[in-house]
């Protein structure tokens, strides 16, 4: 039986959350261009499809984490949460795919199996799990950061006879806890909001905690009306003073260092940002927490200090207390009664760092000294394989056979976190060595489709076809990246995913730029000024009809 011709389009676009979304819009209605989505969920959403667990929300203000691009959209739609829940998100983004008709160029329940670049005809090859195959001159991977779930480090996994779930691939159905024995793995930000959740329905909830995290109140209450009319009545501002802010949040009363102020003034700024929640500790208290370890020590020991004031078991306290890498190092979890699920009768906490996880059995977890727990249900909040898992899950091969995976032998290698030296035409959203987790991912988002998409207006109007990093900038890049990541106390942390750390045998570099969204969008701007420095543009040797 001979194959059908693959069908070519001008664009290929992964993954149908924020940047897939965003993306196809741009490129189908706003230039006119052939575009074909794929995405292995089977509707819209991204991440928000599918980590449906209990206590699922997001982390950034609603008014931030939306799109800016449409002031209709943004005026029109309402929160009912100032920090949102997964099922608001995922009905913004499903009422996003209505308002511009986006479902029609998606192709859903189809996951990319292998891309290939074809040097002759400048094309890519996207082989996908149906066995059909598609090219395109340029594509957009949308795939997300946080979206292929780590595997679990220890074995017998598939012999446990109860359900196994894991956050980040919940079941759409409505799962019961209620007289069941559960056990979860991980106190992440996914495991920290499932455990306060499960623990209030739960016949009894065991934690298997590794390494405690620094969680800190998020501050979540409903929408109040005076709020959101101000505030959209001035989110032109609010977007400007975002992109303008590190985080891409427009927090605006940190300190320059927690070393400078009297205990007194420091403890007052503390009990403040904690009091109004969010991400106001981490970032808008004092600029020197994550780079001097003095300034450090002092927030940490002041939230370890709050913690214990919240669990009533002074054992538990102890081992819910980090110690032993610095506060922000890891992505800070916010929490809603995540302490005071620890007073709950029904809740235990078992401490695996002293004593390993050694398997799972047929009837829950035996630990190295042989103690066993027996569970009905496991549940697996064991985290991501963060910014690289996505695009290596896609078998890349860029120029001359370089399979992605052998290029990033050693850690990603990126220019601006968007594109690789040998990958031509190959656009990753978000990638490594990008702002990505420590920017308002929305407008992350934006700022990178943008920029993309003006690359390729760029493109057209000189008759060129292929864009691509240049090594030696793509080096810098990498260079530079690490150079801002060694000023911080990032290396500090022994098991940070924003250094790989994470997953057994993952190359230790940074996966994140660490100067800020101002200054990369600067950097940014600087490249296009420039005509694309860094870059080399060219023809393609024949051009597609």
């Amino acid at each position: 039986m001979v194959s059908p011709e693959p069908s070519t389009h001008d664009a290929i676009v992964i993954g149908a959350g924020f940047a897939g979304l965003y993306a196809v819009h741009v490129l189908r209605d706003q230039r006119d261009l052939r575009v074909i989505g794929f995405d292995a969920a089977g509707d819209v959403g991204g991440t928000w499809y599918w980590n449906r667990y209990p206590g699922a929300r997001v982390d950034i203000e609603s008014v931030h984490y939306s799109y800016s691009f449409d002031d209709e959209l943004q005026q029109e739609w309402h929160w009912t949460e100032r920090f949102p829940a997964q099922a608001e998100i995922l009905s913004y983004l499903e009422h996003v795919a209505d308002r511009y008709d986006l479902r029609r160029s998606f192709r859903f329940n189809t996951r990319i199996t292998s891309l290939a670049w074809d040097d002759a005809e400048a094309l890519w090859t996207a082989t996908t799990s149906t066995g059909q195959t598609h090219r395109a001159r340029f594509v957009v991977s949308g795939a997300g950061t946080l979206s292929v779930p780590k595997k679990p480090e220890f074995p017998g996994v598939e012999d446990f006879a109860g359900e196994v779930l894991m956050t980040g691939n919940w079941p759409h159905h409505e799962v019961s806890f209620a007289g069941k024995r559960v056990g979860i793995i991980g106190v992440g930000s996914s495991g920290i909001q499932a455990i306060s959740e499960i623990a209030k329905t739960a016949g009894h909830l065991t934690v298997l905690q590794r390494t405690p995290n620094y969680a800190t109140p998020i501050g979540n209450y409903p929408t109040r009306p005076e709020e959101e009319a101000a505030e959209k009545a001035n989110y032109r501002a609010i977007r400007d003073a975002s992109r303008n802010h590190f985080l891409g949040v427009p927090y605006s009363e940190v300190q320059p260092s927690a070393l400078a102020v009297s205990p007194e003034e420091r403890r007052r700024v503390f009990d403040d940002r904690w009091n109004r929640g969010g991400f106001r500790l981490f970032i808008d208290s004092f600029g020197d927490i994550l780079f001097d370890k003095a300034a450090n020590d002092t927030i940490a020991s002041y939230i370890r200090e709050r913690i214990r004031e919240r669990v009533q078991d002074p054992a538990k306290a102890e081992l819910l207390a980090p110690e032993g890498y610095p506060y922000g190092t890891k992505r800070p979890p916010l929490e809603t009664d995540y302490y005071e699920a620890y007073n709950r009768p029904n809740v235990d906490l078992v401490d695996v760092k002293a004593n390993p996880i050694a398997a799972v059995t047929p009837t829950g977890v035996r630990l190295a000294d042989g103690t066993e727990h027996d569970f009905d249900m496991l549940i697996l909040a064991t985290g991501f394989d963060a910014c690289t898992g996505p695009l290596l899950a896609m078998n890349i091969t860029g120029r001359g056979g370089l399979r992605l995976a052998d290029h990033w032998a050693d850690g990603p290698q990126t220019y601006l976190g968007l594109m690789a030296a040998g990958f031509p035409n190959l656009f990753m959203i978000t990638g490594p060595q990008s702002p990505s987790v420590l920017y308002n991912m929305p407008l992350a988002i934006e700022d990178h489709v943008d920029f993309t998409v003006a690359a390729l207006d760029h493109l057209r109007e000189n008759g060129l076809d292929v864009i691509e990093p240049d090594p030696e900038a793509e080096r810098a890049w990498v260079a530079h990246t690490n150079e801002l990541a060694e000023a911080t106390l990032l290396p500090d942390s022994p098991t940070s995913w924003y250094m790989g750390n994470n997953i057994p045998g993952k190359p230790r570099r940074v996966l994140v730029y660490l100067g800020g969204a101002p200054a990369y969008r600067a950097k940014c701007d600087e490249v296009v000024a420039a005509g694309y420095a860094g870059f080399t543009l060219s023809s393609a040797s024949r051009v597609f009809a």
